[in-house]
């Protein structure tokens, strides 16, 4: 699917239009191949410039066609998936093609709030002819997404945690598990992008005016702010996952030095009991009350091994 909308260079304003001219943004989101040939035929680009966008595992970055000035930037976006039921942070890449100074070109594999975003709530501050200013808006509601991402995984996290004070569920460690690689792929992400937005800066590589410096340099601020985050967080987590580990591994410890505790005191009675049960002459073999005496011998025994265990900290 793809839209296209222009910006009347009189009125300067927005709406979405289904004629290619020059000045328009296409907006492609998971375009079939009959969309992507059409597109390309009209605006005159390779194919491969919106195929490298569709790539999920696609890494932010800058690629520039010598030839006719076409300029691909692909920035990683974050994303929430769900697999089995449960929320998977996650990033994929969008690109934004500058195509000469005639189009400017979105492609994202599935919606993405950011694009939508431009086409909705903020189309009233779109100017199509103004690529530099889309990008750079682009760039700086990404670092704003990333950011909020991050509060939202910090929160899920904190959750977790507390979950875990009560009671120790393999569910919520592999929820951990899964926040911890969330954190990778952010922290990985956000540098990448923040390398593309340093070359943009200073790469003269599209023109800027003074207020799309300022822009640029607001985003590079929330960027490196959001990368600061996730280090942050991430060392938390990880320093967590480690406590938690120490933690389960000192309470299997516990564990298991109980019941060996508990099966010591209970194999002096079964080892009298052995001793009495063959078919040897024994001691109180016929007194009356000798099974009696063997019985409390037991218990007394039993007992003296229990106090023993305890004084030495082993039976707790």
């Amino acid at each position: 699917m793809f839209k296209m909308y222009n910006t009347n260079i009189i009125t300067n304003v927005t709406e979405e239009t289904t004629e290619f001219t020059r000045g328009n943004w296409i907006n492609m989101v998971s375009p079939s191949d009959e969309e992507i040939k059409t597109v390309c035929e009209n605006v005159n680009i390779q194919e491969d410039f919106i195929r490298y966008a569709l790539d999920s595992e696609e890494k932010a970055r800058i690629d520039i066609e010598e030839d006719d000035g076409t300029i691909l930037f692909i920035i990683d976006t974050p994303i929430i998936d769900i697999e089995s039921g449960a929320k998977v942070y996650s990033t994929m890449p969008i690109g934004v093609i500058f195509v000469r100074d005639d189009y400017i070109i979105t492609v994202s594999l599935t919606k993405n709030p950011i694009l939508e975003d431009l086409s909705k709530k903020k189309m009233k501050n779109i100017i199509t002819y103004k690529k530099s200013r889309m990008l750079l808006q682009i760039f700086y509601s990404d670092a704003e997404m990333f950011l909020d991402m991050l509060k939202k995984l910090n929160k899920e996290t904190e959750i977790a945690e507390n979950v875990l004070k009560n009671s120790m569920k393999n569910k919520e460690l592999l929820k951990l598990l899964s926040l911890e690689k969330g954190l990778v792929y952010f922290t990985t992400s956000l540098k990448s992008n923040e390398v593309v937005m340093e070359k943009t800066m200073r790469g003269n590589l599209i023109k800027l005016y003074d207020e799309d410096e300022d822009i640029l340099e607001d985003a590079i601020i929330e960027n490196k702010q959001a990368i600061e985050m996730a280090k942050i967080y991430r060392d938390i987590l990880s320093g967590t996952m480690d406590a938690y580990a120490s933690i389960i591994s000192n309470n299997l410890n516990g564990v298991m030095k109980y019941l060996t505790s508990i099966t010591i005191i209970l194999a002096i009675p079964t080892m009298i009991a052995s001793y009495w049960g063959m078919n040897v002459p024994v001691p109180l073999q016929t007194n009356p009350i000798g099974f009696v005496l063997i019985v409390v011998a037991s218990i007394l025994i039993g007992v003296i091994a229990t106090i023993w265990l305890k004084r030495k900290g082993i039976l707790d």
